[in-house]
């Protein structure tokens, strides 16, 4: 009965530590890890509660949700034309914006913020570039707010994934 009452506990808090995990990816924070470290905790807790070879395959996913992440971000400025300095406030106001956005319509507002944010960043940047247009600034913008909104919805899928991975992998002995 202790094992058992054990192991639900273990597959509820990964499920629910995995569903605020998503809810910190969507702010543009490391909600992955949190959702990693959980699942790990649960097999060093019960050992057999979810295969170390399965945690591996989840910091896999993780590594490349996270390089996609900036890639997305980057491609998005950049292909707008947009310098490094761009991208790199891009990714700041991403994450300001997100914060920002988080009170209104969670996690809509979060994801909108963030993408408004980044544009909002980088349009801020770029049009301190010697030569640059208010038109040329704007574009690096939309490119920055676009390519962050698409990093955010692949960064949230992959953590929903990761989480359903790890829940299932603890429900199922």
């Amino acid at each position: 009965m202790l094992d058992t009452t054990l192991q639900i506990s273990l597959v509820l808090g990964v499920a629910l530590f995995g569903a605020i995990g998503v809810g910190l990816t969507l702010l543009g924070l490391p909600g992955i890890w949190l959702t990693i470290f959980v699942g790990a905790m649960a097999e060093l807790i019960r050992s057999g509660t979810i295969s170390w070879w399965t945690i591996g395959a989840c910091v896999a996913l993780g590594l490349l949700a996270e390089l996609l992440e900036f890639v997305l971000s980057a491609v998005g400025a950049s292909k707008a034309g947009g310098s490094k300095r761009a991208a790199l406030a891009s990714i700041v106001g991403g994450v300001i914006g997100g914060v920002l956005g988080a009170p209104f319509l969670f996690p809509i507002g979060t994801i909108l913020g963030a993408a408004l944010g980044a544009g909002i960043g980088a349009s801020a940047l770029e049009i301190t570039k010697n030569g640059r247009t208010m038109f040329q600034s704007y574009e690096v913008g939309k490119g920055a707010a676009v390519g962050r909104l698409v990093a955010t919805v692949v960064k949230s899928t992959l953590n929903v994934v990761i989480a359903l991975v790890l829940v299932l992998a603890a429900a199922i002995p």
